[in-house]
């Protein structure tokens, strides 16, 4: 294996099938992946959980930073079943208006994922609800008030990195006025600068300033910027996040299997544009074959100029300043008793509940 497939491989997380490491994860960790996402269908209860989590790092025997969807409501892989508190969804924190219980909500989350080996979470979401009729985010997010997302999403992204769990602001520039599915289709949204600047940009800003460890791109084509690529392939789009909004930390794309790209750009255009674009690590959350041959497009394109070297070292650093989250494992023995404390369901109990549907990114 070449020096350069193990530094583009080194861009790229991966999930796998199965409550057990598969051969084909532990393949992609000697190929050189940075991460592993977690999904429910790796989940049996908590113990197995922290037992999953050490066997992939000692499989990687270097740093890999293990990474899970646990936002709360809909969006959420470990639940009470498996031995994790559940949090009512980010609305409900909304209604309360209070930063201080959604920094006890994300520090809860930080223990409780800590406690079984898991190093990021893809929380808080940050996209502004502005359209009642969107089928993903809804009440995933906080509000429809721009400043009040940025305040309470810096808040749950504080208290999850206080106790050792790198956050993600999700989904840059922006996926609350959309009324298509990005896991299903292609959303447009033809708002101006002005606009993006006004509403979708505000919260992102402020996550930036207060040093979220990480920014997830949306699957959403904003016409005015770039009328035929998502924001996870535009560079004008990525440049938002850099120049208006000053983040200088690690961009992931999402899931680059969701049919947003998946049924639109083939992988050979989706993977050396996205990099080209600006993102720094790539997801591809479900197939094998489609893992290998994201990597391998990814270093034909570094090998043919179209992601320059220097592209390649910038997003190596940056996903290298995000393994700096990536801890060692749990004690599988010891998990059980750091979650679901009268202290956690104290705090899950004084937010009150919203109703709740299915989850739109289940897998």
């Amino acid at each position: 294996m070449s020096t350069l497939d193990a530094e583009v491989a080194g861009l790229f997380s991966v999930g796998f099938q199965g409550t057990t490491p598969s051969p084909e994860v532990l393949e992609l960790l000697r190929r050189g992946v940075y991460g592993v996402i977690l999904f429910a269908r790796n989940v049996v209860d908590a113990e197995q959980v922290a037992e999953l989590v050490a066997a992939l790092k000692h499989a990687a025997g270097r740093p890999l930073l293990v990474s899970i969807d646990q936002e709360g409501g809909r969006v959420a892989r470990l639940r009470s079943p498996q031995g994790f508190t559940e949090l009512p969804p980010m609305r409900a924190i909304g209604h309360t208006g209070d930063a201080e219980v959604a920094f006890a909500a994300g520090a809860l989350l930080g223990r409780e994922l800590r406690a079984v080996g898991i190093d990021q979470d893809y929380a808080p979401v940050v996209d502004v609800d502005t359209n009642p009729q969107n089928p993903v985010i809804g009440d995933r997010s906080f509000s429809r008030d721009p400043e009040a997302v940025g305040r309470l999403g810096v808040a749950l992204a504080r208290g999850l990195q206080s106790e050792g769990v790198a956050a993600c602001a999700k989904h840059f520039p922006g996926h609350g006025d959309t009324s298509q599915d990005s896991h299903r289709d292609l959303p447009r949204l033809p708002h101006e600068l002005a606009r993006l600047r006004a509403v979708e940009l505000v919260p992102f800003r402020a996550l930036a300033e207060a040093g979220v460890a990480s920014v997830m791109t949306a699957h959403v084509v904003f016409d005015a910027l770039d009328a035929r690529r998502p924001a996870t392939m535009s560079a004008p789009v990525l440049r938002l996040l850099r120049e208006a909004c000053g983040y200088q930390g690690c961009v992931i794309s999402d899931d680059l299997e969701m049919k947003a790209v998946a049924e639109h750009f083939p992988l050979e255009e989706a993977v050396p544009e996205a990099l080209a674009a600006g993102v720094d690590a790539l997801l591809v959350c479900h197939e094998a074959p489609v893992q290998h041959r994201a990597i391998d497009l990814a270093r034909a394109a570094v090998e043919r100029g179209q992601v320059s070297r220097e592209r390649l070292a910038e997003a190596r650093r940056r996903v290298a300043a995000l393994l700096r989250w990536a801890g060692p494992a749990a004690d599988p023995r010891a998990a059980r008793a750091r979650l679901r404390t009268a202290e956690h369901l104290a705090l899950a109990a004084r937010i009150p509940p919203l109703a709740t549907g299915k989850d739109p990114t289940a897998a």
